[in-house]
């Protein structure tokens, strides 16, 4: 594990080929935790949060283009060989524009993320920019989380996991109120994203998978990106929102395991 100010800090453990998670944009490396304890067994997984994300403060790039950079410069330092790659959301996102620039992606999963932000979700990114520079300012840090909660997280999860949630929301009260402009500096990057240009040089395997209640990127803008990147397949994750990472684990684990065997996902698990 390593922490620089000009290195993203990041988390490097296991055995196997090198596969590097990329978070959402309210994410930290801790999120992936019970991802990676799967994954382990049989890669060697590195984590690794933004510029501006709880672990790596800023200055937050601008663009997608800058914190893929700041992505390349830590695997060309930890990993610079050949390596699989797997993000969400926001992350998704920046693993699409490695995987169209970095020569030595050998497979690329994509989960709940998008070609582009349509209407519905640009308005969406605006509302939780708000909530964040207001969480700053007010002190009531919960609040973001509030706004966030109903769109992020399916119904089901949310009824399941009232109490954590609710401790989660008193927990926010410590995070410096730095972390919720950086996270307004984050979400501003993905203004007027396309990636078509992108994605269409990808030419490592793919697979694409949407979250069945995706509250915040709909399945059919998920499924999308495969009409645009060759040879890509797609599937759905059930029962699942947004922040499907958290919310299954094990479905998460099992779709990353078929994404990087590239074929059929018959590559043996010994985490599971």
């Amino acid at each position: 594990m390593s922490t620089s100010k000009h290195m993203l800090h990041y988390r490097k453990e296991g055995k196997g080929e090198p596969l590097l998670l990329l978070n959402g944009i309210a994410m930290s490396v801790s999120s992936w935790e019970p991802v990676a304890s799967i994954l382990k067994h049989d890669f060697t997984v590195i984590r690794c949060d933004f510029r501006g994300q709880l672990l790596t403060p800023g200055p937050v790039p601008s663009t997608l283009e800058g914190h893929m950079a700041d992505v390349e410069a830590l695997l060309n330092a930890v990993s610079p060989g050949p390596v699989h790659v797997a993000g969400t959301s926001f992350g998704g996102l920046i693993a699409m524009l490695l995987a169209a620039n970095r020569p030595n992606i050998c497979s690329l999963t994509v989960i709940a993320s998008a070609d582009h932000f349509d209407s519905g979700m640009t308005a969406e990114v605006g509302r939780w920019r708000n909530a964040a520079r207001a969480a700053a300012e007010s002190g009531d840090h919960g609040h973001l989380l509030d706004i966030m909660m109903p769109v992020v997280y399916c119904e089901q999860y949310r009824k399941a996991h009232r109490e954590e949630l609710l401790a989660r929301r008193q927990q926010m009260r410590h995070i410096p109120p730095r972390w919720f402009y950086d996270l307004d500096r984050l979400m501003a990057s993905t203004e007027g994203i396309d990636l078509t240009s992108a994605l269409r040089r990808i030419t490592c395997p793919a697979l694409i998978a949407a979250a069945e209640q995706d509250g915040f990127i709909p399945p059919e803008r998920t499924k999308a990106i495969t009409g645009k990147v060759s040879g890509s397949r797609f599937q759905t994750i059930s029962g699942a929102g947004h922040a499907v990472v958290v919310e299954n684990p094990e479905a998460v684990s099992a779709i990353i395991f078929q994404g990087a065997d590239g074929k059929d996902g018959k590559r043996e698990k010994k985490g599971i």
